[in-house]
C-alpha cells in the first residue's frame, strides 16, 4: 500500500545509528541522539497522520524539477491514448519566410488566426472560415481522413499530429500545397474510456418486477431522451454545493449548463420545498485543513437515502476528488461519481456510465476540452472565463498542482469567441481566471503574453469592465500593469499574493521571488495607477516561521496597505513537502498570530475606503441587497462593494454614477446622482 511505501522510506532515511539509543546503557554514549531521535519520531507521526489508505499518490507530477510540459504528461498516459480527434485551422503560405513572419504576428498578438487566415491564406477552401478544417480524425488508418487530403494533405497531418496535439498550439508543417501554419483549436476525448468503472452491485431488496429501465436510476430516463432528441416527461432537479476558489464556481457553472443540457433542473427553495433532490454534485477545494472530512460529512444526508433505497445520484467533483481518487468510493460507497476538475465540462458523458450502473472515477490527466454546452452563469451581469487550467509551481504548501494538473492555457480565439458572446447575451463585465493566470501562454508553441490577452481581450466591443485573478509576484510582468493602464475597460483591482514578508519563509515556500520583488510591483502599480486596489493572501505559521520572521508580514502590510487580505493561518496538506518538515509552529502560536494579522487587516481594509468619502463613483449594478430590499448592490472598478436606494429591476447591468456617503471596512454606501449614458464611460 502507499502507506507502506512511504513508511519504508523514512526507514531508509532514518540513520541506523540512532538505534542504539533503545538500550538504557547507550544513553550515556549517545547524549545527543535522543532529542535527534525525538524529532525523526515527531515527523514520522505527521507522516502517518497524512499519509493514509484514503490518500492515494498524486496523479500529476509534483515534486521541483518534475514534468510540466502537458503534451509529455498526456502523451505518456492514458490522455494521448483516448484522445479521437482534434479540430484544425490552417492558413497556406507560397514560402516558409512568409509563414515565419506571420507566426511572430501571431505570436505578438498583433492580428488573431481567424483574421489572418481571411487575409492571406491561399487555400481558397479555408479562407473565407477563418482557415477552419474541421474536425480530424487521429487515426490515420483507413479512410477517414481523406475527405482532407487536397485541404491538408495526410503527410501535413501526420506532421501536425507527430509533434503536438495540445489546444492553443500553432504549429509548421510542409506539403506539395505549400507551408501550412496549423492551429489546434479543440481536441475530443473519450472520456468514458479514460475514466474507471465499476459495476454497483443491485441491493438485495431491489424489486425484481422493475423493469430495466427503472433499475438503472431515474437518471439514465434523461439520458436516455437528451440522446434520443425528446422530451424528458420526468421532472428531475439537482443541487450543487461549490466550496473553494473562483475556479471552483466557474467549474460549478459549467456542470449545471451540463445537467440542464440533459433536462434536469436546480433545486428551488419556494418551488421545491418538502421535495429532497435526484442527483447532487458536491464541487469540492482541498485548499484548508479537514477537506475530506467536511466532503464525507456533506455527502453523510444524501448516502443514508441511497442505503435506505431511494434513488438519488451523489457526484464528489473537484479538487478533493481529485485527490481521493477511488478512495473516496471506498470510503463512501454510496457515491456514484469522482471526477476532477478536467472533467467539469464532460460531467453528461461520465453520468452515461453512473446510468448504466456504474460507479465512476475520472482523474485522469487530460487535455483540457472546450465546452459542449453552455455554462449556467450565476449572473446576467458579470461572467468567469477561464484562460488558463492548472499551475506549475511547486510551493511546498500548496496541494493544487497535485489537483488540478499542469498548466494549459485555452487558445485566444475560444477566449475571445467567448466573451464575445457573453458581451451578445447582455453582460458587462467579465473576470478571467487562472491560478497563475500570469502564466498564460508560456506553456503554448509559439509562447503567448497575458498583457496582450489583456489587451486582446479588454478591445472587445460591447465589454465595460475587465478582471482578472490570480496574479503571481514570480510572474507578474510590469508589462500588465501597462496593459491595465492602457486599456479602458480594465479594472483598478490587482490580486497579488505575497504569502508572506519575509524573503526566508518565501524561500522556503518555493515562491520564486522576494520581498523586494514584490514592493517592486506594488510601486509600478502606484506608480501608473495610484488610485488601484491591492488585495493579496497571506499565510502565517508556516513551518519553521519566527517572531522576528512573521513580524516582518506585518511591516509588509504597513508598507503596502493592502485593500484586503485573505489570511489564514498554515495547514499541512497531502502531497505537499511542508507538510512532513519537522519544525511545525504550535497551533496556539498561528492563532494568535492570525488574530493579530486580522487586526491590521481590518484596520487597512478600512483605511482604504475611506478615501472614497464624497467621491461620484461609476457602479455597475448587479444584483438587489438581500438585506435591504429596496437597495442595490454593485462595485466599483476597485471591486469595493456599494450599496444605495435603486430599483434592481431598472438598473440591474447598467452603469450608474453614485456618491459616496458611507465608507464602512468592507462596504461603501451613497446615492445614485446619474446614470451613465452608453459610450459615456469613463
Amino acid at each position: 500500500t502507499n502507506r507502506n511505501i512511504h513508511l519504508f522510506s523514512i526507514g531508509l532515511f532514518l540513520d541506523f545509528s540512532l538505534f542504539p539509543i533503545a538500550h538504557e546503557t547507550s544513553l550515556s554514549l549517545y547524549p545527543n541522539r535522543l532529542s535527534t531521535w525525538k524529532a525523526y519520531y515527531e515527523a514520522l507521526n505527521r507522516t502517518l497522520s497524512l499519509i493514509s489508505s484514503s490518500t492515494p499518490t498524486a496523479k500529476y507530477p509534483t515534486e521541483r524539477g518534475s514534468e510540466v510540459d502537458s503534451r509529455k504528461i498526456i502523451a505518456g498516459g492514458s490522455g494521448r491514448d483516448h484522445l479521437t480527434a482534434v479540430r484544425l485551422k490552417h492558413i497556406v503560405f507560397a514560402s516558409k519566410e512568409l509563414a515565419n513572419e506571420s507566426l511572430l504576428l501571431l505570436r505578438s498578438a498583433q492580428t488573431s488566426f481567424d483574421d489572418l487566415a481571411i487575409q492571406i491564406s491561399s487555400c481558397i477552401e479555408t479562407r473565407d472560415k477563418g482557415g477552419e478544417i474541421g474536425w480530424v480524425s487521429v487515426y490515420e488508418q483507413g479512410s477517414e481522413n481523406e475527405h482532407l487530403d487536397l485541404v491538408l494533405p495526410q503527410d501535413a497531418r501526420m506532421q501536425v499530429l507527430g509533434s503536438t496535439t495540445k489546444p492553443g498550439d500553432v504549429v509548421m508543417a510542409t506539403s506539395e500545397r505549400g507551408y501550412h501554419l496549423v492551429q489546434i483549436a479543440d481536441v475530443m476525448v473519450d472520456v468514458r474510456k479514460m475514466a474507471t468503472t465499476k459495476a454497483r452491485k443491485k441491493r438485495k431488496d431491489t424489486d425484481e418486477k422493475k423493469d430495466s429501465e427503472e433499475l438503472k436510476g431515474i437518471l439514465g430516463g434523461a439520458l436516455i431522451a437528451e440522446q434520443e432528441n425528446v422530451e424528458f416527461k420526468k421532472d428531475l432537479i439537482y443541487k450543487i454545493e461549490t466550496m473553494g476558489c473562483q475556479m471552483n464556481i466557474a467549474d460549478s457553472e459549467r456542470m449545471e449548463g451540463q445537467l440542464q443540457s440533459l433536462g434536469i433542473r436546480p433545486f428551488d427553495e419556494l418551488r421545491d420545498q418538502g421535495r429532497k433532490v435526484d442527483l447532487v454534485v458536491l464541487n469540492t477545494c482541498s485548499i484548508r485543513d479537514h477537506a475530506e472530512q467536511k466532503v464525507y460529512s456533506y455527502i453523510g444526508p444524501y448516502a443514508k437515502r441511497k442505503r435506505e433505497g431511494e434513488d438519488v445520484t451523489i457526484v464528489v467533483a473537484g479538487c478533493v476528488a481529485q485527490q481521493e481518487g477511488e478512495a473516496l468510493l471506498r470510503r463512501a460507497p454510496e457515491v456514484d461519481l469522482v471526477m476532477g476538475p478536467q472533467y467539469a465540462n464532460r460531467l453528461g458523458d461520465l453520468l452515461e456510465d453512473v446510468s448504466n450502473g456504474n460507479q465512476v472515477v475520472a482523474t485522469e490527466a487530460s487535455h483540457i476540452m472546450e465546452d459542449s454546452t453552455k455554462p449556467r452563469r450565476s449572473s446576467s451581469v458579470a461572467a468567469w472565463v477561464n484562460v488558463i487550467y492548472g499551475c506549475n509551481e511547486r510551493c511546498t504548501y500548496c496541494i493544487v498542482p497535485t489537483t488540478r494538473g499542469v498548466e494549459q492555457s485555452r487558445p485566444v480565439e475560444s477566449i475571445v469567441q467567448e466573451v464575445t458572446e457573453l458581451v451578445s447575451q447582455g453582460y458587462k463585465e467579465v473576470t478571467l481566471l487562472g491560478q497563475n493566470i500570469d502564466a498564460y501562454g508560456r506553456d503554448m508553441i509559439p509562447k503567448r503574453k497575458f498583457s496582450d490577452l489583456l489587451r486582446t481581450v479588454g478591445a472587445i466591443p460591447g465589454l465595460k469592465r475587465l478582471r482578472f485573478v490570480t496574479s503571481h509576484p514570480r510572474y507578474m510582468s510590469l508589462g500588465v500593469i501597462d496593459a491595465v493602464a492602457e486599456t479602458p475597460t480594465a479594472c483598478l483591482n490587482f490580486h497579488i499574493p505575497p504569502q508572506s514578508g519575509s524573503n526566508e519563509i518565501l524561500e522556503a515556500m518555493g515562491r520564486g521571488h522576494t520581498r523586494e520583488k514584490f514592493l517592486q510591483i506594488v510601486q509600478r502599480i502606484r506608480d501608473r495607477l495610484p488610485d488601484a486596489a491591492i488585495t493579496a493572501d497571506i499565510i502565517v505559521g508556516f513551518p519553521g516561521e519566527t517572531n522576528e520572521q512573521f513580524e516582518e508580514t506585518l511591516k509588509l502590510m504597513e508598507e503596502v496597505k493592502f485593500d484586503s487580505v485573505n489570511t489564514a493561518a498554515y495547514s499541512p496538506r497531502p502531497n505537499t513537502p511542508a507538510a512532513l518538515w519537522d519544525n511545525q509552529v504550535d497551533d496556539e502560536v498561528k492563532q494568535e498570530r492570525l488574530q493579530r494579522i486580522n487586526r491590521l487587516n481590518l484596520q487597512h481594509a478600512a483605511e482604504r475606503r475611506a478615501r472614497m468619502l464624497g467621491r461620484v463613483e461609476e457602479i455597475l449594478v448587479e444584483e438587489r441587497n438581500v438585506k435591504v430590499p429596496t437597495q442595490v448592490m454593485g462595485r466599483t472598478t476597485h471591486g469595493y462593494i456599494v450599496y444605495f436606494d435603486g430599483d434592481i429591476d431598472e438598473l440591474r447591468g447598467k452603469l450608474v454614477n453614485v456618491r459616496i456617503d458611507v465608507c464602512q471596512t468592507y462596504y461603501l454606501a451613497g446615492t445614485m446622482v446619474g446614470v451613465v449614458e452608453e459610450g459615456d464611460e469613463s
